[in-house]
């Protein structure tokens, strides 16, 4: 695989908890031998080699003084590994000088099969000090264990059959997670339900492939496809596989984000929307027209889809220069928006220029055309007013937060999102999951339109593509440098 030294079995170290000061730090270690290894920088050498999997042992982390162990008093501590009670003499008499100690630990031990990885694994809870945790990660490098490269952990319990790469994919998913709806449709692959869906799929096609090549064994008479074999269970494969390939669009906002752009005239309450939104004075408010002369943005939570909001610069004529850069940025924006939420003063009603923008974004060139909702703002001081236009509208009040909430679901249906986010609600979770199942649906398709002039075998072969896409999907057919692409993007210590 591309530029990565993924070697099974060989120890590998990394730290897994973030690099900055804190409560606690974690090191993990994987790998033939691990246990072994940590056990020649541990006070307890025995109470961990003689410790039973998913246990701890309490101990220190220490530094062997011209590279042997030394023995001097040291006071009997706690021991929290059950399966170590016992071994009090272990605590109690072996002794080392306190120049060499490093930190006082606990150590989880983990042992194979029944680990994250498959292989033995121990983990080294230390205190959070950037120093400590990087010394107890160098000392582990210096005692034969290797640096792990980013995501071999991960990419560990793939090979040893732990997971498979949509369960390996998941991982990345809740790591980068920016809302509560997008954790929790990464739990759920990680749990297994697209694995599942998969599964059943394979099982419509594989159950239709044995038909088929039953006839083509053992023929009676020189029956057309159309009578050789039942289409029910592959058109049950071809629905779950449109679903899936469908679930993408949805998938990747949750995952990626959506661009929601807030644009409108001078002093429509942009600012205000947009403070009110983020719960915070991030944007200058004023009633001074082009107090706004360029965009900022923060990330926000509608209604579980996470989004980079902008507020720009008024749209409007002007002569000052600066402000002027700032209104065609406002929209450029608008151009590679995902939504444009569009403010108007309820007070002053849509005039020309706000009509002219949406029906340019309306009927513009972009396909498809980017969703606009209206926003009435300041619906406290005027009655409802009218819109020429065949869009969704919302009525709110910015500055006394009235309406924000009906905004956020209908920000949720403008970007054609639905609004499950239980964990076993069953979706795509990359670009690669999605060209894989087109592919397989492609195959399936492709199989239930031939004619009776074809031959079985034409049937059976492209069943056995969609089965080959559908084994990229979970990874039971995977080229290296895709398993490459896939480990790469994850973090060290995954």
């Amino acid at each position: 695989m591309t530029n990565l030294k993924y070697t099974p079995e060989e120890p590998i170290a990394a730290i897994a908890t973030a690099l900055a000061p804190s409560a606690l730090g974690i090191v993990r270690c994987s790998g033939k031998n691990s246990i072994e290894l940590l056990s020649k920088v541990f006070s307890r050498p025995k109470a961990l080699l003689e410790a039973q999997g998913n246990t701890i042992v309490y101990g220190w982390i220490q530094k062997a003084e011209n590279g042997k162990r030394k023995t001097e008093s040291f006071e009997s501590g706690t021991n929290v590994n059950e399966s170590c009670e016992s071994d009090t003499d272990t605590l109690s008499t072996f002794h080392f000088p306190l120049s060499t100690r490093i930190d006082e630990v606990l150590v989880s031990v983990f042992r194979a099969p029944k680990s994250f990885t498959g292989e033995d694994m121990v983990e080294i809870s230390c205190h959070g000090g950037v120093h400590v945790v990087q010394t107890v990660y160098n000392l582990l490098l210096n005692s034969g264990f290797r640096a792990a490269e980013k995501g071999e952990f991960t990419f560990r319990a793939y090979i040893n059959g732990k997971a498979d790469l949509t369960k390996a994919e998941a991982v990345r998913e809740i790591i980068d997670s920016k809302t509560d709806a997008s954790q929790s449709r990464a739990a759920g692959r990680l749990a297994g339900n697209l694995y599942e869906t998969i599964d059943g799929v394979k099982k419509h096609i594989v159950d239709t492939l044995a038909a088929i090549e039953v006839e083509i064994e053992y023929p009676e008479d020189e029956e057309t496809i159309a009578d050789s074999f039942d289409s029910t269970e592959l058109k049950k494969a071809e629905s779950i596989l449109e679903e899936l390939a469908s679930s993408w669009k949805s998938e990747k906002i949750y995952q990626d984000g959506a661009r929601v752009v807030l644009c409108g005239r001078t002093n429509a309450g942009k600012s205000s929307l947009f403070n009110a939104l983020l719960k915070e004075d991030r944007a200058i408010v004023s009633d001074i027209e082009g107090t706004t002369r360029d965009f900022i943005e923060s990330w926000i939570d509608f209604a579980g889809i996470p989004a980079r909001l902008f507020d720009t610069a008024g749209l409007r004529e002007t002569s000052d220069v600066i402000e002027a850069v700032g209104v065609e940025r406002t929209r450029d924006l608008s151009e590679e928006a995902d939504l444009i939420l569009y403010l108007v003063d309820s007070k002053s009603g849509l005039n020309d220029e706000d009509k002219a923008f949406i029906r340019e974004h309306i009927n513009g060139p972009a396909t498809p055309s980017i969703p606009i909702i209206l926003v009435w703002n300041k619906c406290d001081l005027a009655e409802k007013s009218e819109s020429p236009f065949d869009i969704p509208q919302v009525r709110i009040s910015a500055k006394k937060g009235i309406g924000l909430g009906e905004l956020s679901e209908s920000v949720r249906s403008a970007l054609s999102v639905s609004g499950t986010s239980e964990r076993n609600s069953t979706g795509l979770g990359s670009e690669r999951q999605k060209i894989s199942v087109e592919k397989a649906l492609e195959s399936v398709r492709h199989a239930l339109a031939l004619s009776e002039d074809y031959a079985l075998d034409a049937v059976v072969q492209d069943l056995e593509d969609s089965l080959d896409a559908l084994g990229e999907v979970t990874g039971d057919v995977t080229p290296d440098d895709v398993l490459g692409s896939i480990f790469s993007h994850f973090c060290v210590g995954k």
